[in-house]
């Protein structure tokens, strides 16, 4: 079954689902580029990589442990283990957390240089990690690959675009040859989501993906419908876009 809604399904923004939608769209939208775009170019899932410092402070955030060296316990021989007894002094290394986050490349074939780059943004890019990715976004923009930038997310300060209108989510293509313009698709939450296009190089005309039905196909293949609908949408609507969402919720088994 499709998605209930018309447009975005605003169930799916929860930050503790988000990285299987991330990822089930992602695949999605290569499987429907790769026909549009072959032979003369192939599609990669890449991954940025975000590594995260601990807070000085501990918080809830998980984090995993790179490294730890301890003093040996009271009892324990000191030689016991011949690496810690020739070090001069032991150190417990901080905890890091590192993240690779998935986005899609269009290469061309023969010189395997970047065409387009696409990006899915996550609640962390618009967040704890804008600075790393607004760093990356801007050597993007200096180079010679086109931007597509999805944002189906609420939550989170919307990037930086001169003359944004007002919208609950966009989608952003921004080629080489234009900018600092770049083409740019408003979407309210009740609206359905737009069919973009996927700029290769000149003078190959530009694919194209429909993000609705997209969504629709990762909705229903990933059984979405079975378990996401306990609780309210993340992050909260209005009384009246709450009062348009129940009625458009499907009925309870």
């Amino acid at each position: 079954m499709p998605s209930p809604f018309p447009g975005m399904n605003p169930y799916l923004e929860k930050e503790a689902l988000w990285q299987d939608v991330h990822i089930g769209f992602l695949n999605a939208i290569k499987e429907r580029l790769v026909p549009q775009v072959r032979p003369r170019y192939f599609v990669l899932l890449e991954r940025h990589l975000y590594v995260h410092e601990p807070p000085a402070e501990p918080t809830g955030r998980r984090l995993r442990a790179d490294l730890l060296v301890a003093a040996p316990r009271a009892g324990q021989r000191a030689g016991a283990d011949l690496l810690e007894a020739e070090a001069p002094t032991q150190v417990e290394h901080t905890a890091q957390e590192v993240e690779r986050v998935a986005y899609l490349e269009v290469r061309d074939r023969d010189g395997g240089e970047p065409v387009t780059i696409l990006e899915m943004l996550r609640l962390a890019n618009k967040r704890d990690d804008r600075p790393q990715y607004l760093a990356k976004r801007e050597t993007l923009l200096a180079s010679p690959a086109h931007l597509v930038e999805i944002d189906l997310l609420r939550g989170g300060r919307p990037m930086p675009d001169a003359d944004r209108p007002p919208c609950a989510y966009s989608a952003l293509v921004s080629r080489a040859g234009h900018r600092p313009r770049a083409g740019f698709w408003p979407v309210g939450l009740r609206q359905r989501l737009p069919v973009i296009p996927i700029p290769l190089s000149h003078p190959d005309p530009d694919a194209r993906i429909d993000l609705q039905e997209i969504l629709h196909h990762v909705y229903d293949a990933s059984g979405y419908e079975d378990f996401i609908y306990r609780g309210s949408p993340e992050p909260s609507l209005s009384e009246e876009d709450r009062e348009w969402v129940r009625q458009h919720l499907p009925a309870a088994p």
